[in-house]
């Protein structure tokens, strides 16, 4: 299912990695973050939102890290360059990341920067949408975003434009090791 998600995704945009454990996942993402220009600064700096990928790490270290913070508020997410969040599936027949984002942060670093770094446990890729809503309860989940590729909208003059409604781009970063349900 890997094959035919990352098929889906990268067709309608997405960047996508696999990692076998966190600390690849991590690596990467400080290596990418440094290369976009992550800075202490309106408009360079990451917000991560709180999230199963940041358990047990040693986030007093990675608050050292000018321009990374873990305090996610609309005006952070507003003025960031690049939002961090992890997703709970991934579709195989669309591409899409799917979240519950109840928690307000998670739809902030997800849709208000302009790049998002999009977590997911690589076992949690399913067929399609029937395997999805077998998985949500809707007496509990009360906001379940679906996310596929970076924003894009058509709608003037029908010429295609990338980033006005969120994000014009979107990396998927796959972690082996954060399991899911099917791994």
């Amino acid at each position: 299912m890997f094959e035919q998600f990352k098929a889906k995704a990268t067709g309608v945009g997405a960047e996508l990695h696999r990692f076998p454990t966190r600390s690849d996942a991590l690596d990467f993402i400080l290596q990418f973050l440094e290369r976009e220009g992550m800075a202490d600064a309106p408009g360079s700096r990451a917000v991560w939102a709180k999230s199963p990928f940041l358990e047990g790490l040693e986030r007093r270290d990675l608050r050292e890290i000018p321009g990374l913070s873990f305090e996610v508020s609309r005006q952070s997410a507003a003025q960031a360059k690049f939002g961090i969040s992890q997703m709970e599936w991934a579709l195989a027949d669309t591409g899409s990341l799917v979240q519950d984002q109840s928690e307000v942060e998670q739809r902030l670093v997800s849709s208000l920067t302009g790049i998002h770094i999009a977590l997911v446990p690589s076992g949690n890729i399913l067929d399609g949408k029937s395997a999805l809503f077998s998985r949500i309860n809707p007496h509990t989940s009360s906001y379940i975003a679906f996310i596929t590729g970076p924003s894009r909208t058509a709608d003037i003059e029908r010429v295609l434009t990338i980033g006005v409604h969120g994000p014009d781009r979107l990396l998927i970063v796959f972690v082996d090791e954060l399991g899911g349900e099917t791994a």
